[in-house]
């Protein structure tokens, strides 16, 4: 395999990918708006995902707890991926499925916001994640790839980037989470 052409050929993706992106925009202004809702009305924000997804939950609740762009007080976010200890105890214990929901059923409160993230969509984990959620009053924000799999109906906003593609559906998921992150940063 060419390196370069590989390479060409991911940035023309990439591209392709970004420019449908716009699409979105109505739905990321709203997603911003529940984020920054919950936030100034004392709530949290939970961030799963699986691997690369898991990658993404922790940086968007770092970029909340600590800051993106600018000094602000710190606002509280929890990637429900990083507890080794509750994720090898509940997986032991429960199942693998049920990783993040025994979180969500512990940590979640009417009014928070869960952010679920799943390039099918239909990680089953994740899905029952965000059925918890809706058991506990917690507003769920998808973000997911093309159709947004089992996770777009049960959400109360789903973020579909419009690919069938892992690696590029990940890529439009972190610039989603810094455009998300800025919003809210600049409403707190």
């Amino acid at each position: 395999m060419n390196p370069l052409s590989t390479f060409e050929r991911s940035l023309a993706e990439h591209d392709a990918l970004l420019r449908a992106m716009p699409a979105l925009a109505d739905d990321v202004a709203e997603a911003a708006r529940l984020m920054a809702a919950a936030l100034t009305g004392g709530k949290k924000v939970l961030v799963c995902g699986n691997g690369g997804s898991a990658a993404d939950a922790q940086h968007i609740a770092c970029e909340l707890v600590g800051r993106f762009l600018r000094e602000r007080r710190a606002v509280p976010a929890i990637a429900l991926t990083t507890d080794t200890s509750i994720l090898t105890a509940v997986a032991n214990d429960f199942g693998f499925d049920e990783v993040f929901a025994r979180q969500v059923a512990a940590l979640g409160q009417p009014g928070d916001v869960l952010i679920a993230i799943s390039t099918s969509g239909n990680s089953r984990n994740v899905v029952r994640a965000v059925e918890e959620a809706r058991e506990n009053g917690v507003t769920v924000i998808g973000m997911t790839g093309l159709g947004g799999g089992k996770i777009k109906p049960l959400s109360d906003l789903c973020l579909c980037v419009p690919s069938d593609c892992t690696p590029r559906i990940q890529e439009m998921h972190i610039l989603l989470g810094h455009v998300l992150c800025e919003i809210v940063e600049g409403e707190l």
